[in-house]
Parts: C-alpha cells; structure tokens; sequence
C-alpha cells in the first residue's frame, strides 16, 4: 500500500461525494459521457476572497489563464481579479473576451510575429523575455504604426526555494538576466514604446511560506536596484506567484496569512524609486487547483498476481499530472475516491490505471480504497489546474473528457 495527498477540505464531508451540491453520478449525466472534469467555481471564488483578506491592499491579482483556460473558468475569475495573464495568441484571444487589453498580459519565450501584432493592436502589455523579442516588438509597433506596451520580464539571479519547477538563478529561455535589464529598458524608452515595468517570477509550487517570503524581498530589492539604474520608476511589478497546492502525503498548505503580513512590510520599506510603482501578484493552480474533480467510471476489474487493479476509461491522457508524467521525479499518489461509497464501506488495496496502451497509464499506485465495480466512479482530486489541456489529448485516439464549471446550486 502506498498513502495518497489529502482530499480537499471543501469535499471532505461524510458519505458520497458531492460536487457544487450534487453527486458524481448526477455530473456524469449532466455531461453526457465519462470521463468528465468538474470545477467548482465556488471554490476559486473563495480562494480570491482569501488572497484579499490576506494581501496588502492596492496589491493586484492576476489569474495566469494557462492554469485552466476553460473559458466559463476564464469569464468567472476575470470578474473577480484585476488582470489576465497569458502565454500564447490563443490564450490571448480568450482573456480579450473577458477582459480589457490593457489589463493583459502576454509572458512566455518563443512569441511569434503574428502574436505580437495582435498584442500591440490589441492594446495588451507584451512581457519581453529577450532583447530579440524586444526588437521585434519594436519594429511590429513601427511596421503597424501603433505604439506598443513592453515590460521586462527578468531573470532573477534568485531561486525560489523548494519550488516544484525553478525559474530564476540560472540560465534559462525565460527573461533577461537582470544584469542586462536595465539598458533593454532604456532602449525600450528611448524607441518610444510604452514601458509597463517589469515581471519578476523565481518558481512556483512552493508550499513554505518562508521561502516565498525571502524570495518576495529580494525581488522587490531587485526591482529597486534595476528602476535606479535605469532612472524611471516602472509602473507596474508582477512579483510572480509561486503559491502552491498539497498534492501528495506529507504535504502543508501554503500559510498564505504570513506571506500576506511580511509582504506589508516589505512593501511598506520598499525603496524610494519604487515610491508609486504598483504590484501584482501572478497566480493559476493556487485559484483553481483544489476546485477540480476528475470523474472516470471503472470499465473493468482484474487480478493480476495478486495484485488488483480497477481499470478506468479516463488516464493520462485527460490528466497527465495525476499518473506521475508532468514534472515530478518520484511518481506519487493524488487523493483519489471512489466517488459514492459511503464513509464506513470495506476497503482494499488497489490500483487505478487507465484505458490507454502504456503502461504509464496509471492514475493512483497500490492505495487503499472502497472496493469498487465495474460501472462505479473514481474521483481524482487537485484536478483544476494544469489537467486536460496539459496533457497528450491525442494520444492513442480516444475520446475528449467533458468539462463543467459548476456553481453551488446548479441545476
């Protein structure tokens, strides 16, 4: 037997699983096929609520859509933050549709021309991730005689400590070593586009509060450093996100109160250059990740020396994260259900492997649950974020899952 991360609190009642008020049975109809993902937006809408308490006030919150562009989730959150960050052309053409272009944003390396012209005409702030993508979005705006909107994405010499995936204090596609930002930025000035600041992202998945704490001190201590060599105060700093979820056994929710209550502080001593800058932070699986119910039903059931296993007709290729295959080393067990079992039924040890022909199809490894049928529904929680549109849709021809955002009350 091998233990599984915890069941989120909001579906942890006794007796059935109930999603938004209604069962996993009840969500597969409503669907009209299995496998089927589950958002409860009551959920995420709670989440913000609690950043807001939490935060400094006048700090900005923005929902980073690559996350789980699921538009209804789109069009929930955009009502509730202050700004849209996206990594593609097509993730912009969905923020357009909730969301003024000038409260925008467009991250990630490797931007094609087309992309930039959309932004630039749009309106959207463009976050440079080299100095050739600067030039290039430079020419477009004079090509399209529009004036384009540039921050600086920087590459911090900085780590978040005990992230899930790094992204400062090393070499990397992502930003501009902060040793070269500042005469980016006054080229940037100087072409005549209009600079919008700059973003500023170390990791993401932590769990430790102090570790983001540390790392949001020196980030804004960098930010101070750079708007000094460059002589302009930026208008905006996107200090990242980093906010992660407990996915597996062992793991602590993020004390999202005290990194909220030190970054007061912080903001409160920031340097002087900094004085009217504002701040934003960047978040998508801390919003949505624990909102998300994957729904599979059991196909089949067999015994294999001495081993059971509950075959599903879902797998990896709805929700890679879940099998182990999306950026963990050591594959680890989700919290998973068997969706209407009541709280006392016998159990056993399984494992759920999905429909797909390899054998890295396998959703949870060796853990103890209900005994379950063919026909029963597995719940595999956490299931929010990074889920169907990061995982291999394609692979081996099967159908796409369904995706509901639901609310509490749906009929």
């Amino acid at each position: 037997m091998k233990p599984m991360g915890a069941i989120p609190a909001e579906f942890l009642a006794p007796g059935p699983l109930r999603i938004a008020g209604r069962s996993a049975a009840e969500w597969i109809d409503a669907a009209g096929s299995s496998p089927v993902f589950v958002y409860d937006v009551g959920i995420a809408t709670a989440r913000v609520a609690r950043f807001r308490a939490a935060m400094p006030p006048g700090l900005d919150l923005h929902y980073a859509i690559k996350a789980n562009p699921a538009p209804p989730m789109i069009a929930a959150l955009a009502r509730l933050v202050d700004g849209l960050d996206v990594a593609s052309g097509g993730e912009l053409s969905l923020a357009l549709a909730e969301k003024p272009a000038g409260r925008i944003s467009f991250a990630g390396p490797g931007k094609r021309d087309a992309e930039l012209e959309v932004a630039i005409i749009a309106g959207a702030t463009i976050n440079l991730e080299s100095e050739g993508e600067a030039a290039r979005a430079i020419a477009a705006g004079q090509r399209l005689c529009a004036t384009p909107r540039l921050a600086v994405r920087v590459n911090p010499d900085m780590e978040l400590r005990g992230s899930g995936m790094k992204m400062g204090g090393r070499a990397s596609p992502f930003g501009v070593d902060a040793d070269r930002v500042p005469a980016l930025v006054r080229r940037i000035i100087k072409s005549g586009a209009d600079w919008r600041g700059f973003h500023i992202f170390a990791g993401s998945q932590a769990l430790s509060a102090e570790a983001i704490i540390d790392t949001q001190t020196e980030t804004l201590a960098l930010a101070g450093r750079l708007a000094d060599d460059v002589g302009v105060m930026p208008p905006l700093v996107n200090l990242g996100g980093g906010f992660g979820i407990p996915y597996f056994p062992g793991d602590v929710a993020l004390d999202v109160e005290a990194v909220g209550a030190a970054l007061a502080e912080r903001l409160a001593e920031r340097a002087g250059s900094l004085a009217e800058t504002r701040f934003a932070i960047e978040l998508g699986r801390w919003l949505v990740g624990e909102c998300g119910v994957y729904l599979t039903q059991v196909i089949d059931r067999k015994e294999s020396r001495g081993e059971t296993f509950l075959i599903v007709d879902g797998g990896l290729h709805h929700q890679l994260a879940a099998s182990g295959n999306f950026g963990t080393v050591v594959k680890r067990n989700y919290p998973v259900a068997v969706a209407a079992a009541p709280y006392d039924a016998p159990t056993e040890t399984v494992s759920v492997v999905g429909c797909l022909c390899t054998p890295l199809d396998r959703l949870a490894d060796r853990v103890t649950l209900p005994i379950a049928q063919p026909g029963d529904i597995i719940a595999i929680f956490m299931a929010g974020a990074y889920g169907l549109t990061a995982s291999p849709t394609a692979f081996l021809g099967h159908p796409q899952a369904a995706e509901i955002t639901a609310n509490v009350g749906q009929s």
